[in-house]
Order: structure tokens, then C-alpha cells, then sequence
């Protein structure tokens, strides 16, 4: 069996206190506004490469003391991100780079691992604390060991005011025994899927679950006044469910997705036109719940990992 190293993230939820909770939403706030003035420069005078704006960032630092109070790292981080926004629209990958707001639903920022001179580290895990930069040893809910070499961490904010952080690592992973065992799988919306076997995976219908609860939610949150502080109150309570119908659905197709590769040799799967299929009003609920593109994307990359072949076919006879 052969060893292949891997870039692998590790998510957990981190509980700061009330001082890191402030170091980190101003981190984010700081990261965004660097983002936002390059950009702008950007459109006003002409593009410049992530390199060219770190040299303009001392400057900008210098006019805007509360820049140097968060995590320097992150913040180049920030030009990397935009500097890879350009690249993927030069390349017509994706649309002109947008302004980031406070509203989206993606608050974060990202910073590397180092070793300082000194022999210390910026970004360590002892038991169940992990020590960030400026923003000293946070405490998380270790569910697992993290294995391999730190190569960065991204901390994110929830819309529900929970705080996550993301651990990318370098690791290495065997490669599993192979089997003589070959599966073609029909995805479906009654049945999540069949396989060649016959077997039949029920459709968990996740979202379907929480609908009712949602539409009371949503109903009580159209009578309140906008931006009073019942309202946000209803809202978080509605961003709470939404969070919680997401982390079934992950945990649902991770499980399922290690079990067909731990079993299987070679999976086909049906290939399905998706985007085309959510046009339809009266199935794009039902289509977007059950997750099929990330359900593919979770197998390609564990039977990468682990030595086995995923493919999709658009040919697959129908069993069901």
C-alpha cells in the first residue's frame, strides 16, 4: 500500500472569550477593509499583482494605526485572495471581483503557520487549546486528533454568532486494500440512491424535516420591525436551524461517502446536469437538499486519498 501526502482541513468550533471575540471580529473587519481599498485602487488606476500591493501595505498601515493591532499575516492574506479573485477573471473563471460586505454570509480570514527565529511557533494545538497570532491560546471542541503539518487556519464567524476555525494540513494517508468489488450508483431525489447491488440508501430529506419550524420562524420574523432587537433575535434563532440542516446533511454524506469507498474498488456514479435540473421550481427545493454535486465531490477526493477510482457516467442504465 502506498503513502500519499494530502491536504487535508479539520473543522472545529472555538469558544474565545469576550477579549479574542473582539481581536477577532476587528481582524475580520481589517482584513475586508484591505481587501475593499485595493480593489478600489484597482478599478480607479489599473491592476496590480498581490506583490506590488504588500509593498503599498506598510503605508497603508501608517495612515490606519489600528491595522497594525490585528494579525499581519492575515491581512496579506487578504491581497492573496484578491490578487487570485483577478487571475481567475482574466482567465474567465468568474465575474470582476466584488466589494466585501459586512452582510455576507462568509465572514473570515486566514493565517499561515511559521517558526520564528526564536524556535517558537505561530500556531500550535496542546489538549484542547490552539494558539493563534495576537490572538494567544483560544479553547475548541477537540472531536478529533490533528494529525500532519499545519500549513494554515482560517477562523470563521456563523451567522449565528458562533465562532469556527478551519485547520489545513500537510498529511500523509495510506492508501486502503484494494478489493475486486466495482458499484454504479443511480442518484435520486426518492431514494438518495440505488446502487448496482440493489441496495437502496433512503433520501434523508433534511431540510424537508425543519420546513415547518422554518415557516413559523419566518412568519414571526415578517411582524417584527427591521433591525429591532426582537427581530435579530428571530433571525438568529432562523440561522440557527439553517446551520443545523447543514451539518446533518455534511455528516450524512461524509458517513455515506467513506463507507462506499472503504467497500468499493471502483464506483460509477450517474452523471446529472444539476444546474439544469434546478430551473425546474417544482424540484429545485428537493434537488438542492439532497446535495448530489457534494456528495460526488466527497467521493473523488476520499477515492484519491485512499487508491480507489470514481468516475461518472451519463449512460448508466436506470435501475429504479
Amino acid at each position: 500500500m502506498q503513502t500519499k501526502i494530502v491536504d487535508k482541513a479539520y473543522s472545529f468550533r472555538i469558544i474565545p472569550n469576550k477579549e479574542q471575540e473582539e481581536l477577532i471580529n476587528k481582524n475580520i473587519g481589517c482584513v475586508r477593509f484591505v481587501f475593499n481599498h485595493f480593489l478600489a485602487q484597482s478599478k480607479d488606476d489599473k491592476y496590480l499583482l498581490s506583490s506590488k500591493f504588500a509593498t503599498q501595505l506598510p503605508k497603508l498601515k501608517k495612515k490606519f494605526n489600528w491595522l497594525r493591532k490585528v494579525d499581519s499575516i492575515s491581512l496579506q492574506q487578504s491581497l492573496k485572495d484578491l490578487d487570485k479573485a483577478f487571475k481567475r477573471f482574466f482567465k474567465g473563471l468568474g465575474g470582476f471581483p466584488k466589494f466585501k460586505s459586512k452582510k455576507n454570509n462568509k465572514q473570515s480570514y486566514r493565517t499561515q503557520y511559521f517558526k520564528r527565529s526564536s524556535g517558537t511557533e505561530s500556531i500550535e494545538i496542546k489538549d484542547n487549546k490552539i494558539k493563534l497570532p495576537k490572538l494567544g491560546w483560544v479553547r475548541f471542541r477537540k472531536s478529533r486528533e490533528v494529525t500532519g503539518e499545519i500549513q494554515n487556519v482560517t477562523i470563521r464567524k456563523s451567522k449565528t454568532g458562533k465562532y469556527y476555525i478551519s485547520v489545513c494540513v500537510q498529511e500523509k494517508v495510506e492508501e486502503l486494500p484494494q478489493t475486486d468489488k466495482a458499484i454504479g450508483i443511480d442518484l435520486g431525489l426518492k431514494d438518495f440512491l440505488i446502487t448496482s447491488n440493489e441496495e437502496v440508501v433512503s433520501n434523508p430529506r433534511t431540510l424537508s424535516k425543519y420546513e415547518n419550524k422554518i415557516a413559523r420562524l419566518n412568519k414571526r420574523l415578517a411582524k417584527k420591525e427591521e433591525g429591532s432587537n426582537n427581530w435579530y433575535k428571530v433571525k438568529n434563532k432562523l440561522a440557527k436551524v439553517y446551520e443545523k440542516v447543514v451539518n446533518i446533511r455534511k455528516d450524512f454524506l461524509h458517513k455515506l461517502s467513506t463507507k462506499l469507498i472503504c467497500e468499493n474498488q471502483t464506483i460509477v456514479v450517474e452523471s446529472l446536469k444539476v444546474k439544469s435540473m434546478l430551473k425546474n421550481s417544482k424540484l429545485a427545493k428537493s434537488i438542492s437538499d439532497v446535495s448530489w454535486s457534494k456528495f460526488v465531490d466527497y467521493l473523488n477526493y476520499k477515492a484519491e486519498w485512499y487508491g480507489k477510482e470514481c468516475a461518472t457516467c451519463c449512460n448508466l442504465k436506470r435501475i429504479a
